[in-house]
């Protein structure tokens, strides 16, 4: 049986600088030898570099897909003093107090990559999909903001699911239910045999 990710659904949001910092020293899978990063624009994109021969230069490897963004980070502005919480019983407003002057709290743009969507979106190709996907969930173990949940099927453990919000590990177990394609045939409107449609 070949390990394979059957379903997955990431949130996962951390600052670019961030995950190439992560990637200049990553622990890598024994069937990855390397990986290369491409920025294209507003995509980054994150290619397996096969450690097997075997696997053909014309064959695409998995890959990671995120999109680059700009969020303007604010640094904490003090509980007290000014721009704190107003005084009780202030009484109305004040023009022309030092509050008026009040500095700006200081910010700066910061390019996150959000690896966001299900697996067609973020984890891509068959080959070496499965150490790619290892690699999806060590940079969601870097990432202090999002989710990545998938159900992944190895030789040695079977199907097994994963759960990592907020950089955490948290439990996660695989449930059946029913197939709501099921329910359809009694609940629906039988079209081909519908008395009102000639």
């Amino acid at each position: 049986m070949i390990s394979r990710v059957y379903r997955l659904h990431s949130t996962l949001e951390l600052p670019l600088e961030d995950l190439y910092d992560y990637f200049e020293s990553p622990e890598l899978p024994s069937e990855i030898a390397d990986i290369d990063i491409t920025r294209r624009n507003n995509t980054l994109i994150i290619s397996a570099v096969p450690a097997d021969d075997s696997i053909s230069k014309y064959t695409p490897s998995a890959q990671l897909k995120a999109s680059v963004t700009e969020n303007r980070v604010y640094e904490e502005e003090p509980e007290d003093g000014p721009g704190g919480p107003p005084s009780p019983g202030g009484g109305g407003p004040q023009w022309g107090t030092l509050e008026e002057e009040e500095e700006e709290i200081e910010s700066e743009l910061v390019e996150y990559a959000c690896f966001k969507g299900d697996r067609e979106t973020v984890l891509q190709n068959t080959a070496l999909q499965y150490p790619m996907f290892l690699v999806l969930c060590n940079v969601a173990r870097e990432a202090e903001k999002g989710t990545l949940t998938a159900i992944a099927a190895t030789e040695e453990d079977g199907l097994q699911a994963v759960q990592i919000v907020d950089g955490e590990e948290r439990p996660a177990s695989v449930t059946v239910t029913e197939d709501p394609n099921e329910d359809e045939e009694d609940g629906g409107v039988n079209w081909r045999d519908n008395e009102f449609i000639s």
